[in-house]
């Protein structure tokens, strides 16, 4: 425990702080920044600057957002309720319930008022992309109270966060600009989703052995260590190969600067390979974070400066 939290006073604003897990908003974050990218670029090769809307893609953000603290909130609140979270034993970052940081009926009161705050911000973008809107908002709601819930325990999360942090979001952004999904725009959003899973996978190779104990059957758990290093290094690959499809569509740039995150990605894997256990994974969690915003920085002037 950092300094900065050991002195944390329950339901504090430091302690909401560390609640909401700013350093997880770049998860957030990315799938936004590539699918504005892609809408930007492809208004004003083909459609004009007047088609593009910032409006839309502010909401948009502000809605990731949103969705990603609650998402963390709900974690939070539900690891703790069913005994996944102990302060003893727990090996990653601290969780606030867990802590005592804030108490469980608050936990509930923020997880109710940060859904609300989220549909309340998503509602206008009906306005941009029609009704069907209201559906994907609600899906999204509904599959951030199960994640936690229900698909983590049963290995599912790298799925959702496939569909859930690359799909949904890149082709929801882009297709509220210009009104359709084109197979570049499908492509980009699977290897977003590729990028950031690699969080995910990081954080259940740490915990591997905690969440066996507690029944969470991850894809970690399911498969071994090694079949889960060998994970966080094909997810950056399969980013990669994806990537190509920029290339194919007239914008090397956004093929060849996520290179650099490319690299950044197999020294981390090495880093892991390397500690394999322990509090100290922590550190490659935080490079994990990283390099998933210099790949969102990295396609998205990659698509922007062609």
């Amino acid at each position: 425990m950092t300094m900065e939290e050991s002195i944390v006073k329950t339901n504090s604003p430091k302690a909401w702080l560390l609640a909401a897990r700013p350093k997880t908003l770049t998860g957030a974050a990315v799938p936004v920044m590539i699918g504005i990218a892609l809408a930007w670029t492809d208004a004003q090769d083909y459609y004009g600057d007047d088609v593009f809307s910032w409006t839309a893609a502010i909401l948009c953000l502000l809605f990731a957002f949103l969705m990603q603290i609650d998402a963390n909130f709900i974690n939070d609140f539900f690891d703790f309720a069913n005994g996944a979270d102990d302060a003893e034993t727990r090996l990653g970052p601290r969780r606030a319930c867990a802590q005592g940081w804030v108490k469980l009926d608050a936990m509930k009161r923020a997880i109710a008022a940060t859904t609300c705050l989220a549909c309340i911000v998503g509602l206008p973008l009906v306005l941009f992309g029609g009704l069907e809107m209201i559906i994907v908002g609600a899906v999204c709601v509904v599959f951030c109270f199960l994640y936690t819930t229900h698909f983590s325990y049963l290995g599912l999360g790298d799925l959702l966060v496939l569909v859930f942090f690359g799909i949904v979001p890149v082709c929801i952004t882009y297709y509220l600009q210009l009104h359709t999904v084109t197979w570049q725009v499908f492509l980009a959003s699977l290897a977003c989703g590729l990028v950031i899973d690699a969080l995910l996978v990081v954080n259940n190779f740490r915990d591997r052995d905690n969440d066996r104990e507690a029944g969470k059957r991850t894809l970690i758990v399911r498969l071994g260590a090694k079949a889960g290093l060998q994970l966080y290094l094909g997810v950056g690959v399969g980013a990669m190969i994806l990537g190509a499809t920029f290339w194919q569509n007239g914008h090397p740039l956004a093929f060849f600067l996520p290179f650099i995150y490319f690299i950044l990605h197999v020294f981390t894997y090495l880093k892991i390979k390397r500690i394999d256990k322990g509090k100290a994974l922590n550190l490659c969690l935080g490079e994990t974070a990283r390099n998933i915003f210099i790949y969102g920085l990295c396609v998205s002037l990659g698509l922007l400066l062609a």
